[in-house]
């Protein structure tokens, strides 16, 4: 390959991760001159998990509200919910009670833990007009009737969404964005792919920027842009360097900042992560023709999805799942994060802990908040865990 197609491949990934930082740290919400071709509103969803089919088939284009970053100005929020709330469900609260998210057309939180479940009761509190759903998921999927469960409560939102919209959403509809979204997935399984075996030719944060451009875009625009950035990584010529590969764990809701990120790909291979999991939650394709799709999409969220914290499947035994990823990914130590106050992070930090001390894995313990803005302490962190692996690999 000549050295100008080269950097034609690099200009064209540079255009697309400026477009995807665009996406990303934009908070608002499209309104309806903005809104993509084919969609009639919005809808937001709290993190971990949310099947975007069902609101996709309806016309609504679903964003995941991931928080306000460290840029937001806190006003309104603190006055509703204690300080010793994580920073997302404080920032996410600010971003409704300041306007910033007032061209939702409904908005629908999970029960993953109790600060998460009672923020749909503030939003209906404080935001009656827009409406607030909780959409309840099993965190014990392993119940003879959890698929059943799962199915219903998705069955519902499909009415609730109906309502709202003022048309049925047919099965049809459903299939077909069953289709888009497992390409989607797909797409992203590749950028993961790379990741993994070709770390150098990608970073943590740049992929991370690539996955949450499609919280905020379209599932179609997200496809081409996808295979775009695949098409450029691909052909891009970059030395691979002297560093550790390491795995990121604990972003699973609440989002470190990217400086964050950036820190650790500075001295580290980050060659797998459970960054933005709800995007990445199905492990394999959702069956296309099924019978009833909205079972198709609850039978997959039980035998087809990734291992959170925010939910205890005996099938993937803590103790096992982040081993058996350690090992997938041939990493060669861990690094645990967990946000401030998360309860489910918290507690599976010291799960991993215990794990890798006796399987006598080298690890690094960080905690962040997203509106974190100083790093120059994590830098430190971080660069003596790198070089201290590095020494130890020689």
């Amino acid at each position: 390959m000549s050295a100008e197609i080269a950097q034609d491949h690099e200009a064209s990934f540079t255009a697309i991760l400026e477009q995807c930082h665009t996406a990303a740290v934009d908070a608002g919400i499209p309104d309806s001159h903005s809104l993509p071709e084919g969609f009639s509103g919005t809808l937001g969803y709290f993190p971990v998990y949310f099947p975007d089919e069902i609101a996709h088939a309806a016309g609504l284009l679903p964003v995941n509200i991931l928080g306000g970053g460290n840029k937001l100005e806190m006003k309104h929020a603190d006055a509703r919910m204690g300080s010793f709330v994580c920073s997302i469900c404080r920032s996410t609260t600010e971003l409704g009670l300041n306007g910033t998210l007032q061209s939702l057309s409904a908005f629908v939180t999970h029960p993953i833990c109790d600060a998460a479940k009672h923020l749909a009761g503030i939003w209906s509190r404080n935001l009656p007009d827009q409406g607030a759903e909780i959409l309840y998921l099993p965190q014990n999927p392993n119940s003879p009737g959890a698929a059943r469960y799962v199915a219903a409560e998705y069955q519902r939102l499909r009415a609730e969404l109906a309502r709202k919209v003022g048309h049925p959403i047919s099965d049809a509809a459903i299939r077909s964005s069953t289709r888009l979204y497992n390409r989607k997935r797909r797409l992203m399984r590749d950028l993961y792919q790379i990741r993994r075996d070709e770390p150098w030719k990608l970073s943590c944060s740049e992929s991370y920027m690539l996955v949450r451009a499609g919280t905020r875009i379209s599932c179609e625009q997200h496809i081409e842009l996808l295979e775009q950035a695949l098409d450029a990584i691909r052909h891009r010529h970059v030395v691979a360097q002297d560093k550790p590969r390491v795995l990121f764990v604990g972003g699973f809701c609440e989002q470190p900042p990217l400086e964050m990120l950036e820190t650790i790909d500075d001295v580290c291979f980050v060659v797998d992560d459970d960054l933005l999991i709800g995007q990445r939650w199905l492990t394999e394709d959702v069956p296309e023709d099924a019978g009833d799709p909205v079972w198709a999409l609850a039978e997959s969220y039980i035998q087809r999805s990734n291992a959170s914290p925010v939910q205890h499947d005996e099938r993937k035994p803590k103790d096992q799942y982040l081993m058996a990823m350690l090992r997938a990914a041939n990493a060669d130590a861990v690094i645990l994060t967990a946000a401030k106050f998360c309860e489910p992070g918290l507690d599976d930090q010291l799960f991993w802990s215990k794990d890798l001390d006796e399987a006598g894995v080298q690890y690094l313990v960080l905690e962040f908040e997203e509106k974190m803005t100083s790093f120059e302490q994590m830098s430190m962190q971080v660069e003596t865990f790198a070089e201290s692996l590095l020494f130890a690999l020689a």
